[in-house]
């Protein structure tokens, strides 16, 4: 096992709120923080309403969901995350805010063992670990939505990971949230997105040139390739707006065509059509 008890998730968003659930199920102490009262707010009623549908359908019991609640603490102080053994980053897929996030839990964190972990889904893990003063300490687990759902966890050391780190981040998701993981090198989209967002992006170039409908695009790979959905409702699914960043974050890391954002999707994108958050991308919500 890892030894991880106490751990910290920054940011209450889609993914924070899963990766603290998952966390505060699995038994351990967690504290989430937020930029404001309102955002953290919101990330309590997003995790209270999955424990909820938890309960609802089966899946966990009253006593557990109860147990889980209690178990976590929400914040919009990092210095309470001072005792953490563990910190996730979870907040916008922006290398800045990231960094900066990064910056300050490096002077919060008091345990000299802690593990800082990214949830990013494309930007290198190195940049990050060079944003603190132990980059052998930084790593990316990358989680996927929803994340009480789904079983995978995409572990990236970077070229100054230290062994123990990605040891200690392997057991911790293996062994305290019974999740699968896989391994990739540190370069911009990791295993997943590197080979998903391509895909996706050449569904919005055939809907944009007229080749086919949305509609038709997602029924043939649903129908035709037994996916359990199609490229343009995952994307709605996912967010236009994380789409892009993943996209912009891959080209500018490997400067091929396939991952360059078509226009459409930065139309839609500048127009605030993100997909089913905002109740409008390539379906309406």
């Amino acid at each position: 096992m890892s030894g991880i008890s106490r751990v910290g998730v920054v940011g209450a968003g889609l993914m924070g709120s899963g990766i603290a659930e998952v966390c505060a199920r699995a038994g351990l102490d967690v504290v989430v923080a937020e930029v404001s009262s309102g955002a953290l707010e919101s990330g309590r009623k997003r995790v209270e309403a999955s424990l909820a549908r938890g309960v609802r359908n089966g899946k966990l019991a009253e006593d557990e969901r109860d147990a889980a609640l209690a178990r976590l603490r929400f914040t919009t102080d990092l210095g309470e995350f001072a005792d953490r053994q563990l910190t996730v980053e979870a907040v916008a897929e922006n290398e800045q805010v990231k960094t900066d996030v990064f910056t300050t839990l490096d002077k919060v964190v008091e345990d000299p063992d802690a593990v800082f972990a990214s949830n990013t889904s494309s930007i290198p893990i190195m940049k990050l670990g060079m944003a603190t003063s132990r980059p052998h300490q930084v790593i990316g687990v990358h989680f996927f939505n929803p994340v009480p759902v789904l079983k995978l966890v995409e572990l990236v050391p970077s070229l100054l990971t230290a062994d123990e780190t990605r040891d200690r981040a392997k057991a911790f998701v293996e062994g305290a949230l019974g999740k699968q993981v896989i391994l990739s090198q540190d370069r911009a989209g990791f295993v997943v997105n590197a080979l998903l967002i391509p895909y996706l992006l050449s569904a919005i170039r055939m809907m944009e040139s007229g080749f086919a409908s949305a509609e038709d695009i997602d029924n043939g790979m649903v129908l035709g390739c037994a996916h359990p959905m199609g490229p343009l409702r995952l994307t709605d699914l996912i967010g236009l707006d994380t789409t892009k960043a993943i996209a912009d974050s891959l080209y500018a890391e490997f400067k091929e065509q396939l991952y360059s954002a078509p226009p459409l999707l930065l139309r839609m994108v500048d127009a605030g059509l993100l997909g089913k958050k905002s109740g409008r991308g390539f379906y309406q919500y």
